[in-house]
């Protein structure tokens, strides 16, 4: 939401406004697993409260930068504190709920990412229109406080012991985990061109003010929200979370192939193809949360999905920086094409994987 805000603050060009976004993610690949292996042994309130409220600091700091360089340094310190909720809050899910009722639960748990994103979509241009650049991250830095005291509050540990279940292996030594990572780390590419630059896109190229695209993006996140809900459900009934994952694979590679054929086409048209890419998007990553946790068991749930959320953050920090790239040097069309291939290819990672 915040990427036109960058260019023309800091006077970036595409390839600039991906470096700051990777920043970020940058960030979180550095620290998800070993917050993922703290919240196996401490527990999940203490990781949670910590590491966000450190977190909010950090985007207060991105918040008072006069330069990139140090807008950079501050959005990676917060992606780092941040990705404490990545594993520290699934694996307290994972912990609540039978296995019956765990995609759904889950499902639920991962709405929270395309809800904070409609949020953002909404309120982030309204702060922009009041004080700039600087008040949005202020309001971004407000948000993580209280997520943080919210955490602390309310957080509790299971109340039942979790069944003695998962993989004999530790989940760095899992080759089922690993090839999940990859297939996660590829369908994240087509998420991060959709949702990372939508706004860009549509603004820069198609001449759509940015309040009218943010509106198209909250959209978007919210209709993702509720796929992830239908898709975890799907999941507890048909009793596997591979079989649906794959099958949204696929759809996701053909929705972003009709995006990159139609970038050119009236916005009639555009528009709506890109909801549904988008949406897609969000979909499936419920899913590959939920069979990471569920292959490594509860005891080893912690590390397992900060690896797996380890793989989704090297593809957010390559993707913004090598779409941009991409586009830069030939067209949004074949950026877009690009990312339907990744998805594809994510796809058949998962070929034999098993349900």
């Amino acid at each position: 939401m915040l990427a036109p805000a960058l260019q023309s603050h800091y006077d970036l060009s595409l390839e600039g406004v991906g470096v700051v976004l990777a920043a970020v993610n940058l960030g979180v690949l550095a620290t998800v697993l070993p917050w993922g292996i703290l919240a196996d042994r401490v527990g999940e309130r203490a990781v949670i409260a910590a590491g966000l409220g450190s977190a909010s600091v950090a985007v207060a700091g991105a918040a008072l930068a006069d330069g990139v360089v140090l807008l950079s340094v501050a959005l990676f310190a917060a992606g780092a504190l941040g990705a404490c909720v990545q594993a520290a809050s699934g694996r307290a899910v994972m912990g609540w709920f039978e296995p019956a009722q765990r995609g759904l639960a889950l499902g639920i748990r991962q709405t929270g990412v395309p809800l904070g994103g409609a949020a953002a979509a909404l309120v982030l241009p309204v702060c922009l229109g009041v004080g700039g650049l600087h008040a949005a991250l202020a309001a971004l830095a407000v948000a993580l406080a209280v997520a943080a005291a919210a955490g602390a509050v309310w957080l509790r540990d299971p109340v039942r012991p979790p069944e003695a279940t998962g993989s004999e292996l530790p989940p760095l030594a899992d080759p089922r985990i690993w090839r999940l990572c990859w297939a996660s780390g590829l369908l994240y590419v087509a998420l991060g061109a959709l949702i990372g630059f939508a706004v860009l896109f549509l603004h820069s190229d198609r001449g759509v003010s940015t309040q009218v695209a943010a509106a198209m993006l909250a959209v978007v996140q919210v209709i993702g929200a509720g796929l992830r809900l239908v898709a975890g459900r799907w999941s507890d009934r048909v009793g596997t979370r591979l079989g649906p994952l794959r099958l949204l694979g696929f759809a996701l590679a053909a929705a972003s192939a009709l995006v990159a054929v139609l970038v050119s086409a009236p916005l009639a048209v555009l528009v709506p193809a890109i909801v549904v890419a988008g949406s897609l998007s969000q979909s499936w990553n419920g899913l590959s949360f939920t069979a990471a946790a569920e292959i490594a068991g509860y005891a080893r749930s912690g590390a397992a999905l900060g690896l797996q959320q380890t793989s989704l953050s090297l593809s957010s920090v390559v993707t913004p920086v090598a779409f941009a790239a991409i586009v830069a040097a030939t067209s949004w069309g074949v950026g877009f094409g690009v990312a339907a291939v990744a998805a594809l290819a994510g796809t058949v990672v998962l070929r034999g994987l098993g349900d």
